[in-house]
């Protein structure tokens, strides 16, 4: 059976590859990301019809970032498709207005750290503030959880230290970057196991590549459920 504290990456071009996606995965999935690669391809309506009709969990990984009204009316229209988790960046002002746009809704705001594609060169071509990348990550954290976020997106690496912030006291830690042993990184940087995320502090992995392009999704899924359910993996879910 399915374990929440995974979540499959839809990173699939459209809505009808997805849907095909989780009727094979079946009941092994229970929790789904979409994000901005299939916002074109049908991946709202998707999104609402795997809610809806499938009974899935959806986290919308949009990764928010403007003026604060903007977003404050971005995230009210998105709290009425019945989601479940919503990225924004990580910038007090983006958190605090995305929060309002949420209202009494049960979408839960979650605030992108640093991306886990990402390295101290990436960050210096970017002209951001000099430093260890954890080290930014958790700073990052710890000022959007004080705005209001009701969890972070950090790399397994910054997990431990992020579980730790006294403003992370009932707030969820989801980490992408997550790869299987053996597994190609891809264009992530900052990678686990999936028992290292979990164990580190994380509530939620994220995992795509390594189920939607195995050869055999399900027998890939299966493999990390496994693992979750691991020695090695002992942090429960929140």
């Amino acid at each position: 059976m399915s374990d929440d504290r995974l979540i499959v990456a839809m990173d699939v071009p459209d809505a009808v590859q997805g849907l095909a996606l989780a009727e094979q995965l079946g009941d092994l999935v229970s929790f789904y990301k979409i994000g901005l690669g299939m916002l074109t391809g049908g991946g709202l309506g998707l999104a609402r019809e795997l809610k809806q009709e499938h009974g899935k969990r959806i986290f919308l990984d949009m990764k928010l970032f403007d003026i604060s009204a903007t977003i404050e009316a971005a995230v009210r229209g998105i709290a009425r498709f019945d989601l479940d988790f919503l990225t924004v960046q990580g910038d007090p002002h983006v958190v605090r207005a995305a929060k309002e746009g949420a209202g009494a809704s049960g979408l839960r705001i979650l605030a992108v750290t640093v991306l886990t594609s990402l390295d101290r060169a990436d960050l210096d071509d970017g002209m951001i503030v000099p430093g260890d990348v954890a080290e930014i990550a958790l700073e990052r954290a710890a000022r959007a959880l004080a705005a209001g976020a009701d969890g972070v997106i950090a790399s397994p690496h910054e997990a431990a230290a992020i579980r730790a912030l006294p403003e992370a006291a009932g707030r969820l830690i989801v980490t992408p970057g997550v790869r299987p042993a053996g597994s190609d990184a891809g264009d992530q940087k900052r990678i686990a196991t999936p028992a290292m995320a979990i164990a580190s502090g994380a509530d939620h992995i994220v995992v795509g590549r390594p189920v939607w392009a195995a050869p055999a999704p399900r027998a890939a899924t299966r493999a990390i459920l496994d693992e979750l359910q691991s020695p090695q993996a002992r942090q429960p879910n929140t």
